[in-house]
């Protein structure tokens, strides 16, 4: 067997099935694949046969694959286990083959987390999350979890409620955005800010104090309306493409069960935002 054959027949497989495949996820992948020199690959696949995908994961022995939107909640059923937290989210994003056992996981909370605790510890924060969908749910989930006191608003105050309700914090109505400064630590986990979908702040400028920790997750553009008026409020500041890392990150470490090489990553992740503009 020639030195090629024998590095192909070693290669594990990971890759994301999506409707939309783009390349943020390969690229950071790949990047941390070629960092540590592992022979891994990864591929996105576009999807609009989910169990068709499932089974497939199971005959090619993939190891991991990301999972976005619509197929976050429909996967649920078709797999053999899901980690405690993805359960109570909802949601998975992440699916790991284990000895032929396909597991879920949410590594979105994960990565929400490992993007404010570089800057402040969750464990006791105030923190006011934006948006009760299904990113709301993940950061809300992941930042209850980890210690934090946690105030959702919503447009909808009964989505805000029942998220509310399910973590043990209290709902507020969007308006509660105006009393940021009360607060450890704002999330907006809405598409608010998106540049194709309202190109502005859901927090006035105005009510963001200097000092305060605010995160973006929207990360297209990078530098969102709610990203400047902190800057310039002298707030610290979290843009979207740090919980994206994060959260590849997490899946990173369940493929190959090695630490995320996030300089290399966060390069790679950095370079594809700016392609796409």
């Amino acid at each position: 067997m020639t030195n090629a054959h024998a590095y192909a027949a070693k290669l594990t497989l990971c890759g994301s099935i999506s409707l939309y495949p783009v390349s943020l996820g390969a690229a950071m992948h790949l990047a941390g694949y070629r960092a540590l020199g592992l022979p891994f690959t990864y591929v996105p696949f576009r999807v609009t046969d989910l169990g068709g995908a499932i089974t497939g994961m199971r005959a090619l022995g993939i190891r991991g694959l990301g999972v976005s939107m619509p197929y976050k909640q429909q996967i649920l059923p078709l797999l053999d286990g899901i980690d405690p937290l993805a359960a109570k989210i909802g949601a998975v994003n992440t699916v790991v083959q284990e000895d032929g056992r396909l597991l879920g996981y949410n590594t979105d909370c994960v990565g929400a987390v490992r993007a404010i605790e570089e800057i402040a510890p969750v464990k006791g924060a105030r923190a006011l999350v934006l948006g009760a969908g299904g990113a709301g749910r993940a950061v809300a989930h992941g930042l209850a979890d980890a210690g934090a006191e946690v105030v959702v608003t919503n447009r909808s105050l009964d989505k805000a409620e029942a998220l509310a309700a399910e973590i043990g914090g209290r709902a507020a109505g969007v308006e509660e955005a105006r009393n940021a400064g009360r607060y450890d630590v704002v999330v907006n986990a809405t598409s608010v800010g998106m540049g194709e979908i309202a190109a502005e702040s859901p927090v006035p400028e105005e009510a963001i104090p200097a000092g305060l920790l605010v995160m973006d997750i929207v990360y297209k553009p990078i530098e969102t309306a709610l990203v400047r008026a902190a800057t310039r409020q002298g707030a610290r500041v979290i843009h979207g493409g740090r919980m994206l890392l994060h959260q590849a990150a997490r899946q990173f470490e369940l493929y190959t069960g090695e630490r995320a090489p996030l300089d290399a990553m966060d390069a790679a992740l950095r370079e594809q935002i700016a392609k796409l503009g």
